[in-house]
């Protein structure tokens, strides 16, 4: 297949570059404990300096795959999918989105809602960062606002990216890992004084799974 071939197929959707892809238990958020297939993108322009997955970033050092393949693997090991990445919304996610749901799968996306939004989307969780804020039209979609805490004026950015979401949209707290004994009871003390907040830890690294 030549490059631009692959272009073509790239910009369908139909091909993806995928760093991983992987059956485990959901570690954050609302789903926490929930068997999930993470298909993990390549790519993301971002730049969060805490990331920890900075290998995902540069989507040349990813494999380019078959999404018809990777939606047939998923969806034989698990009916919920999680799409990540990296930002899984710099591609087109339209095909593969499809084909999970014609395969019975509910999808969930992370995603720091930088990028347009693209297929069939079940569960949004919106990650915004400082460095690339989310589009307007996802705040309004999303299922949960995961506000990543490393210093003390994060607190102050949660609230402004919480006032722009649904009322329906459930609001976490979490720690950026390096800094979670510094910062979770600096957290627990926010939501005891603004209980519509809640604590999101990332148990899958406690529970050494991926």
């Amino acid at each position: 297949m030549t490059k631009e071939e692959e272009n073509i197929l790239l910009k369908e959707g139909k091909m993806l570059p995928v760093m991983e892809h992987f059956y485990t238990i959901q570690g954050e958020g609302a789903h926490t404990g929930k068997a999930a297939y993470f298909i993990r993108l390549g790519g993301c322009d971002v730049g969060c300096h805490w990331c920890d997955v900075k290998e995902s970033w540069n989507p040349d050092l990813h494999p380019l795959l078959n999404a018809e393949e990777i939606a047939q693997t998923a969806a034989k090991n698990c009916k919920t999918i999680v799409l990540t990445g990296g930002e899984p919304l710099m591609w087109n996610l339209q095909f593969l989105t499809a084909r999970l749901k014609e395969l019975g799968c509910t999808i969930h996306i992370e995603t720091s809602g930088a990028y347009e939004m693209s297929g069939h989307l079940d569960w949004i969780t919106l990650s915004p960062k400082k460095t690339g804020l989310p589009k307007p039209a996802i705040y309004e979609r999303a299922s949960e606002l995961k506000m990543i805490i490393f210093n003390n004026n994060d607190f102050k950015f949660a609230e402004e990216q919480a006032a722009k979401v649904s009322e329906n949209c459930v609001l976490y707290l979490q720690s950026e890992w390096s800094k979670r004994n510094e910062m979770y009871p600096k957290i627990t003390d926010y939501i005891l004084a603004n209980p519509k907040w809640q604590a999101s830890v990332q148990t899958h690294k406690y529970l050494n799974i991926p």
